[in-house]
């Protein structure tokens, strides 16, 4: 379980580019004690270390689906928050992103299925 939780927790810090050293700073714990509970060398963490990660990561409640979301999944899931909220304030910019990357997608993939 907490292996699964360190991987979102690394994922999570390297897409807010926090590096290790300043992220356990942060949270008041050693960078050897981190990168453990990142990789799941580690199994033991305490509540308030957790809610610490939920307070900067917005950690929790990890989605439960039948298997653990991959790097990838997490990142998708990220980019369509920050997408949302950027539709929001900026409705216009997010839509250009959005059909942007719609078409580049549709475009990358017609180019292989002719290959």
């Amino acid at each position: 379980m907490l292996e699964h939780i360190g991987q979102r927790i690394r994922t999570l810090r390297k897409q807010k580019g926090i590096s290790l050293n300043a992220f356990a700073e942060r949270l008041n714990v050693s960078p050897a004690y981190l990168s453990n509970l990142e990789t799941g060398k580690t199994d033991t963490i305490q509540l308030s270390l957790l809610e610490k990660l939920q307070e900067e990561l917005s950690l929790l409640p990890v989605e439960t689906t039948h298997s653990i979301d991959s790097e990838f999944d997490i990142r998708i899931q990220h980019v369509m928050r920050q997408l949302k909220e950027l539709e929001q304030k900026h409705p216009e910019v997010a839509d250009y992103l959005l059909s942007t990357l719609e078409r580049g997608v549709r475009l990358f993939l017609n180019e292989n299925s002719t290959r």
